[in-house]
């Protein structure tokens, strides 16, 4: 039997590996779960991600175009008459306020670079990126602080279930562009 050509199989096994973790987390993510997630053989996922981490790379990846979508639809962030404080409060209000599962998941997936060692330069890859961002508006320092705080305020918001308080992000977002 000749062998179908499916250019978007790839992509396919990368998002089942996304709705695999979000429903079931990381410990229910394996080429089975996938492969039955995306419908296709077992042998495709294990020919286009040798290993799990390589899966786990690839979903990290694509979870972590989502933000930098957000951050690019917003267009506030280029236009240095906006302030930067209220800009990022609300990109962040929007980022939790939108499909919650989306968000558990990239920072799960961000969070078990801890563990694995494969995933952590992706993991990088998204500070350094939104860094860099932000850095077109502020010094680079102050820039880093800004990816750590909204990192903060997102995990609580997630851990805790307590709403996200945008008044509460904007001020310690402009105590950490202001200095003070």
């Amino acid at each position: 039997m000749a062998r179908r050509y499916d250019p978007e199989r790839r992509r396919r096994i990368i998002d089942a590996a996304i709705r695999v973790v979000g429903r079931s987390g990381i410990a229910g993510l394996s080429h089975r779960s996938v492969a039955a997630e995306a419908d296709v053989p077992l042998g495709s996922t294990t020919y286009h991600f040798k290993t799990l981490d390589e899966l786990m790379v690839a979903a990290l990846r694509q979870a972590n175009e989502g933000f930098a979508k957000a951050i690019a639809s917003r267009g506030g962030l280029e236009d240095t008459r906006t302030d930067l404080a209220t800009e990022l409060a609300g990109l962040l209000g929007e980022w939790l306020a939108g499909e919650r599962t989306g968000v558990e998941l990239e920072y799960e997936l961000y969070l078990a670079a801890l563990r694995r060692p494969a995933l952590r330069p992706v993991a990088a890859e998204w500070c350094e990126d939104v860094t860099m961002l932000l850095s077109r508006r502020t010094d680079p320092v102050t820039a880093r602080a800004l990816v750590a705080l909204m990192d903060g305020i997102c995990l609580q918001v997630l851990l805790t279930g307590a709403p996200y308080d945008e008044a509460y992000a904007r001020e310690m977002l402009d105590r950490v562009i202001s200095g003070t």
